[in-house]
């Protein structure tokens, strides 16, 4: 087993990354927080896949399983006051807890259902996703979509503990797996060369599953992030480096209406896209510029979409939670392992950046159809 301590402002909570840790999610959360009521909000997909291996370590213990779809169009308003209704319906009280299962929609919902059911109860974060093990389920951010942007309505809260099963990614699709990989790949770009060479030299390994590289993978991930939310909790800051590449994801996610691409596609587009900015603002030198580009292109693969337009998918950064005054807020790179921000780029810039992220993703078959 392998800890991970987070020191947040709004609470210390370890990282748990443990082979086989699955079947002791009732133990570890009785370890945090004693014998109270859990409520499991499960990913219906993975309960059915996973929940046989959760299920045994829960019963005995006061429990209660809300299974619900959490795919991206599901990340609504609508579902946070289903699942709330249901909770209050079973007499959910302020000392029920709140443990989140599945993928990083699960991980945002649920998280936002405890920050806000009664104004906040606690909340344990299982993710069975790899974008989830090494992104969304540290650093609490929880919040769900509106139809005009991501992650517009949610809540900073912070988990009471945050536990990874590496053997929960074994019934993972390659979509999903090679959607999370491009979040690894973005911690190595924006802070860690050495985790950005990793993924250059193993990608046989790391496409092979090889505990040895998931695990090394994931820790890194995690120290990465747990280190920025120590220093900037609330996205004030620092923290925003975290959304490399996400500026112009967040814009192709809305624009293809959340339901075409996984969030680590977009991620994956954005970062080329934001790779290619880099370059034009004077920032990015060529040849890293391609570094990035071949690692992202190395491990990614994108579903069919319609028709793209640059100037439409840019118009959509208006709307996105990390604009200021309606001006856009770019995080760019300025070598490998190194980014700062940028306020409002040139439009034929950012344009230009969508247009070649555009050109270099469609023959990886994000085709017209």
């Amino acid at each position: 087993m392998r800890l991970v301590r987070v020191q947040a402002g709004g609470g210390a909570y370890d990282v748990r990354i443990e082979v086989g840790g699955l079947a002791r999610v009732g133990e570890a959360a009785e370890a945090v927080l004693g014998g109270r009521r859990l409520f499991v909000v499960a990913d219906e997909t993975v309960w059915t896949s996973l929940g046989s291996r959760v299920r045994p370590g829960l019963d005995g213990r006061d429990w209660t399983l809300l299974s619900t779809p959490l795919g991206e169009p599901r990340k609504r308003l609508e579902t946070v006051e289903s699942l709330c209704s249901a909770m209050h319906a079973a007499e959910a009280d302020r000392r029920s807890a709140v443990v989140a299962l599945g993928g990083g929609v699960a991980g945002d919902v649920a998280g936002f259902v405890a920050a806000s059911y009664m104004r906040g109860i606690d909340v344990i974060q299982v993710p069975t996703t790899l974008l989830a093990q090494v992104d969304a389920s540290v650093g609490g951010k929880t919040g769900v979509n509106l139809a005009s942007g991501k992650n517009l309505v949610g809540a900073f809260h912070q988990p009471r503990l945050v536990l990874i099963d590496p053997q929960s990614l074994d019934t993972l699709p390659d979509r999903e797996y090679r959607a999370g990989l491009q979040e690894v790949i973005k911690h190595g770009i924006i802070r860690s060369e050495s985790l950005f060479e990793f993924m250059e030299r193993s990608r046989r390994s790391v496409m092979e599953r090889d505990q040895a590289a998931v695990e090394r993978m994931i820790e890194d991930s995690v120290r990465i992030k747990a280190a920025v939310v120590e220093e900037d909790e609330r996205e004030g800051g620092l923290r925003r480096i975290l959304n490399f590449g996400h500026t112009l994801g967040h814009a192709l996610e809305a624009e293809t209406g959340y339901r075409v691409l996984l969030h680590g596609e977009a991620v994956a587009f954005g970062m080329v896209a934001a790779a290619r900015l880099s370059e034009l603002r004077g920032r990015l030198a060529r040849p890293d510029r391609e570094r990035v580009e071949r690692l992202v292109l190395d491990y990614a693969e994108f579903p069919a979409v319609e028709r793209l337009d640059a100037r439409r998918v840019a118009a959509r950064i208006g709307g996105d939670k990390k604009s200021v005054g309606g001006r856009a807020r770019f995080v760019l790179a300025d070598g490998i392992g190194r980014v700062s921000e940028e306020l409002d780029p040139p439009l034929r810039d950012v344009v230009e950046a969508t247009e070649h992220a555009i050109r270099v993703c469609v023959p990886r078959s994000m085709a017209a159809v």
